[in-house]
């Protein structure tokens, strides 16, 4: 699933590739994609000009003209990619846009994933981005925000972090190695973490995150040129290394459940005291 450093790349690259250009051609193969009937969200797309493409959390937002808004999310994973006026399309997808130039873009989601339709009204409605938090490298995600996102807070860390209505763009990957180096117990709860916990909590998921971007993303997501991210298993300080040394200490990476996800610790550096069990 592509998560916060996917999206940003993604979203920078379609900003500086399709921004001024006019839809011309819209194709679904996959309905259920949609918010709006096939040819309703066919008639008011055709003829509008990108405006702008921005990431928040794990989704884009790519403004139109006359305040429309195309909310795109892949899901599980996808491929949203890029084509040029002389491209052949050698690929099965499940949505293509054209524009007035030749170039467009095709999406092949994995499994599910979303295309809303939405005005400048409705995106405050949209049940799925209506209430997203911001991101961690948003410039308004302050340490003093974060301090105050936190206050009266009992919930475990983990599935806090994971909350897109809290903070929106981290998933189950990058979580991973963010909670190792703040050398905080995915179960350890908020309203035990001291002052120093939180900053240090706070500098981790700037640092991963960025590196996340830094790398392109994750190896096997691709962008929006088909190229796959650098972030492959090198990278990873603990994530999915099940066995294998601790890079601090040599203990023994663990791997435990933790609600509906899987967690990857080191039990040493990421004591689970104060867990309620």
């Amino acid at each position: 699933m592509p998560e916060l450093p996917e999206i940003a790349v993604l979203s920078a690259q379609m900003h500086g590739e399709v921004v001024g250009k006019t839809v011309m051609e819209v194709e679904v193969l996959q309905p259920k994609n949609l918010n709006l009937l096939v040819d309703e969200f066919v008639e008011k797309v055709i003829g509008h000009r990108i405006v702008s493409v921005k990431a928040r959390g794990k989704w884009l937002f790519v403004e139109l003209s006359d305040d429309l808004f195309l909310l795109i999310n892949l899901g599980m994973g996808g491929d949203l990619l890029h084509y040029a006026s002389n491209d052949i399309l050698s690929e099965t997808y499940t949505f293509k846009m054209g524009f007035s130039d030749g170039s467009g873009f095709t999406i092949k989601f994995w499994w599910f994933g979303y295309i809303h339709l939405v005005d400048g009204d409705g995106l405050k409605k949209h049940k799925m981005t209506g209430e997203l938090g911001l991101s961690p490298l948003n410039d308004g995600f302050t340490l003093p925000y974060f301090r105050e996102l936190l206050r009266n807070r009992r919930a475990q860390v983990k599935s806090f972090l994971l909350n897109q209505r809290r903070v929106a763009g981290i998933g189950n990957v990058y979580i991973q190695d963010i909670l190792f180096k703040a050398r905080l117990h995915p179960k350890k709860t908020i309203d035990t973490l001291t002052e120093v916990e939180i900053e240090t909590l706070y500098q981790s998921m700037r640092d991963v995150l960025t590196l996340g971007v830094a790398m392109s993303g994750l190896m096997y997501e691709r962008d929006f040129y088909g190229k796959k991210g650098g972030f492959s298993s090198d990278q990873f300080l603990v994530g999915y290394k099940t066995g294998q040394p601790c890079p601090s200490c040599l203990t023994p990476i663990e791997k435990i459940r933790t609600g509906n996800t899987a967690s990857y610790i080191c039990p040493k550096c990421q004591k689970a005291n104060e867990v309620p069990q």
